[in-house]
């Protein structure tokens, strides 16, 4: 089993940047895929960036396509989401989220596991 927990989330504003971290414990990172997700106030939780154990495979919603990117560095037991160009529409909780195979950590309902999430706000 492994532990999620997620850093970097804060205030700022429309147009600037942050880096979210995810540290993973009790197990080795490098043995799941990973994910962030986020869930905006009133809504559900939805999808944002995918990326397999070895970092070969990534998949990037739509929404913020050209302006996230997620990467891994499994010596540092550790997964990121750099997000550049931040709209007030990205405000939400991010959660980094792991699985034991890419299909399940694609969709909400088959992520095994969870953190506790970091919030972000992007004011206008």
């Amino acid at each position: 089993q492994v532990q999620l927990v997620e850093s970097g989330g804060g205030l700022v504003q429309a147009g600037g940047s942050l880096r979210l971290s995810c540290a993973a414990s009790g197990r080795s990172v490098s043995t799941y895929d990973m994910a962030w997700f986020r869930q905006a106030p009133g809504k559900d939780r939805e999808f944002v960036a995918a990326i397999s154990r070895g970092g070969d495979i990534r998949t990037i919603a739509n929404s913020v396509k050209g302006r996230f990117t997620i990467s891994r560095d499994n010596a540092k037991n550790s997964v990121y989401l750099q997000m550049n160009s931040l709209k007030p529409e990205d405000t939400a909780v991010y959660y980094c989220a792991a699985g034991s195979s890419y299909s399940v950590i694609l969709k909400t309902a088959t992520v095994e596991y969870w953190g506790q999430g970091t919030r972000v706000t992007a004011s206008s």
